[in-house]
C-alpha cells in the first residue's frame, strides 16, 4: 500500500453531528482532509454553513434530539453526498452545573434528549443503509465522565455512560453483517468553549484529575476518531478508547 493512502477518506461521505464549532469542527476539517466530503450537521444552521464552506462540504440544520429534524437531515446529505460512510456523533451538552437534588427533571431531561436520544436516532437513521452496503463507520463521543461520573454533572455523566453501553451493544448487532464498526471515544476535559459554560472549580476538578496536567486539545480528538473511522481499523468495534491525559486507564 502507497504510504499516502494510509488512513486515506477519499470518496468517503462523513457526517458529523455538532460540527459548527469546537471538537465538531476540528473532526470535520480533518476528515476532510484525509479526503472525506463531510457533511456539517448543527442546530446553529449559520454556524454549520460557515465550517461547511471553509471545507467544501455541506451544512444541514439538524436538531439531534428531534427524529423528524434527523431524518431530515440524513436525506439532505444522501441527496448532496450520496450513500453515507461514516458517522461521527460529536453533538452533545453538558447541562446545568449542580448537584442532584438541585436539578429538575427538565435539566434531566433537556441533556438525555441531545447527548444519549440523538445518538439513537442518528445511528437509526443510517444503520440500515450501511447493512444494505456492508460497510460503516460509527464513532460516538462519549466522555471520561461516563466511567467515573463528574459531580455537579450528573446528567452528563449519566447519559454519557449511556452512549458507551449503547455503542458496544449496537456494535455487538451488527458485527459479522460486513465491515461495520461502531466505537466511542471518552475524552477527558478538552479545550473548547463548552468550558465558558461550566462552573470554574468544575473545570478544575476535572483539570487536577488529569496526570499530564493539562486539557486535551481538539486536534488530538480529530485523529483518533480519523483512525477509527479509517478503512483500516476493521477490526476494531465496541470499544471505548480514552483521551483522558492519564486519568482513566480502562
Amino acid at each position: 500500500m502507497d504510504q499516502e493512502s494510509f488512513f486515506s477518506l477519499k470518496n468517503r461521505v462523513a457526517v458529523v453531528t455538532g460540527a459548527g464549532q469546537g471538537i465538531g469542527e476540528g473532526i470535520a476539517a480533518r476528515l476532510h482532509a484525509a479526503g472525506a466530503k463531510v457533511a456539517v450537521l448543527d442546530i446553529n444552521e449559520e454556524a454549520a454553513d460557515s465550517v461547511a464552506k471553509a471545507i467544501e462540504g455541506v451544512g444541514v440544520k439538524c436538531d439531534v434530539a428531534s427524529g423528524s429534524s434527523v431524518k431530515e437531515a440524513i436525506g439532505r446529505v444522501r441527496e448532496a453526498l450520496g450513500p453515507i460512510d461514516i458517522v461521527v456523533n460529536n453533538a452533545g451538552i453538558t447541562g446545568k452545573t449542580a448537584r442532584l437534588w438541585e436539578l429538575a427533571e427538565e435539566d434531566m431531561d433537556r441533556v438525555y434528549e441531545v447527548n444519549l436520544r440523538g445518538v439513537f436516532l442518528m445511528c437509526r437513521a443510517v444503520i440500515p443503509e450501511m447493512l444494505e452496503r456492508r460497510y460503516g463507520r460509527i464513532v460516538n463521543v462519549a466522555s471520561i465522565a461516563g466511567k467515573e461520573g463528574n459531580p455537579t454533572l450528573v446528567p452528563y455523566s449519566s447519559t454519557k455512560a449511556g452512549v458507551i453501553a449503547l455503542t458496544k451493544a449496537l456494535a455487538k448487532e451488527v458485527a459479522g453483517q460486513g465491515d461495520i464498526t461502531v466505537n466511542s471515544i471518552a475524552p477527558a476535559v478538552v479545550r473548547t468553549k463548552i468550558l465558558d459554560t461550566i462552573a470554574p472549580q468544575t473545570v478544575q476538578y476535572m483539570i487536577s484529575k488529569i496526570p499530564m496536567g493539562r486539557t486535551g486539545r481538539i486536534e488530538e480528538v480529530a485523529a483518533l476518531i480519523h483512525f477509527l473511522v479509517s478503512s483500516e481499523a476493521s477490526f476494531t468495534t465496541g470499544q471505548c478508547y480514552d483521551l483522558s491525559g492519564g486519568r482513566a486507564t480502562y
